[in-house]
């Protein structure tokens, strides 16, 4: 009994990356003839399952079963075979651990939570993509503004062009949550909200320069991780302004 709660507060100081490694290990012996602790299982799923990071990466299968009796009932009748439960374990946990092993943070990334799933999976996206492709993230970053700007006037029921453009969004929705410069007298607040609404509009300008959403010639700048960096950051913390913002108002 005492190595067991040793092995649990071990399992404590195990970073994401680990943890998930470990469950998986867990889960193929369990499904092989071998042992997995149920203490240890809850254990672990729960943090995973709280942790909104990699929520959405997690196999459904752990979401519904909330003990590693209701695990060995569902595997057991899914596949008859050691190497198939083997397999189909390997295979659920792979988009999350591929994840977890390129993954790198910077201090916003795990600041920044967006409750509307689509917008956080813009989000996501974008952190997965800013050093393995940076071109990719500054056109997911771009697209989550445009979703995030979309969202608040839509849910301000204030009408707009699908076509408009980025900026113009911004306007609309700076002036309906009281950010527009003109909106304020103090000179610093207008000049830090100018500010913004050129960050914003910089970002639109460059996914058209260096994202991936248009054709490029042979002689288009690549864009570097630095610059994917640079972009995901201040779209990152745009977004999580303006939707804090519109949030705190919904209160009102």
């Amino acid at each position: 009994m005492n190595e067991l709660y040793s092995e649990i507060e071990n399992i404590e100081t195990f970073s994401d990356y680990e943890l998930v490694q470990y469950l998986q290990n867990g889960l193929v012996s369990c499904s092989t003839g071998g042992v997995f602790s149920n203490k240890i299982y809850q254990n672990i799923r729960i943090k995973l399952i709280q942790n909104k990071n990699i929520v959405m990466y997690l196999p459904q299968w752990i979401k519904t079963c909330r003990d590693i009796e209701q695990f060995w009932g569902f595997i057991k009748i899914k596949f008859s075979t050691y190497a198939e439960r083997r397999t189909y374990i390997w295979e659920e946990f792979s988009e999350l651990l591929n994840f977890l092993e390129l993954r790198t943070t910077t201090p916003i990334d795990d600041v920044i939570i967006f409750d509307e799933s689509h917008i956080h999976e813009q989000w996501k996206k974008a952190l997965e993509r800013k050093k393995v492709d940076p071109e990719g993230a500054i056109t997911t970053v771009r697209a989550l503004i445009e979703s995030l700007l979309k969202y608040i006037l839509d849910e301000k029921k204030i009408t707009y062009n699908d076509n408009t453009d980025l900026s113009e969004l911004y306007k609309e929705v700076s002036k309906s949550l009281n950010l527009a410069p003109e909106q304020h007298q103090e000179q610093i607040f207008k000049q830090i909200l100018g500010g913004a609404n050129g960050i914003i509009s910089g970002l639109g300008s460059l996914r058209n320069k260096l994202g991936d959403a248009h054709g490029k010639s042979k002689t288009n700048i690549k864009p570097k991780e630095r610059h994917s960096e640079l972009a995901v950051n201040l779209a990152g913390v745009m977004a999580l302004f303006l939707y804090e913002t519109f949030k705190e108002q919904e209160k009102i």
